[in-house]
């Protein structure tokens, strides 16, 4: 087999096993942090999709989040209830409606990102040396290589 074929190399291999086991376990402990209100991961996935991206479409948001449009609309009677969103008529077509985030909603969304910054900030300082910091940084630029195209 030669080089093209084969599957990756021993080190790639590893760093990817342990690159997943370590976001898993960090989304895991970020996800702890989240205030116990009983929203689910679809539900905030909206909230924070509709405060990064404005206004949307409830069928645009079920493509979005790949979930059914009946799904998407039992999450969003919730989070309405709540008064995290509102619904509003298009105003470039009256039959269809936009979703948005309230001012509470635009709060929830501030503190828990605030509150996973500072926990995140604190454990970094805490827990390395200015040198392990600087090369932590280095290598988040390095794996920041992944995600561009």
């Amino acid at each position: 087999m030669d080089e093209e074929t084969a599957g990756p190399g021993e080190p790639a291999a590893r760093a990817a096993n342990d690159l997943r086991v370590l976001i898993g376990r960090l989304k895991r402990t970020l996800k702890e942090l989240d205030p116990p209100d009983g929203l689910t991961p679809t539900q905030l996935s909206v909230l924070s999709r509709l405060d990064h991206d404005g206004p949307a479409s409830p069928s645009a948001l079920a493509g979005a989040e790949r979930v059914r449009p009946q799904s998407m609309g039992a999450t969003l009677a919730l989070l309405e209830e709540r008064g995290l969103i509102e619904r509003r008529p298009d105003a470039d077509d009256g039959r269809r409606q936009v979703v948005s985030l309230t001012a509470a909603g635009d709060r929830y969304i501030r503190d828990s990102r605030r509150q996973r910054q500072e926990w995140l900030s604190r454990a970094l300082q805490d827990g390395f040396t200015e040198q392990e910091l600087a090369v932590v940084i280095e290598a988040l630029a390095l794996l920041d290589r992944l995600t561009r195209p």
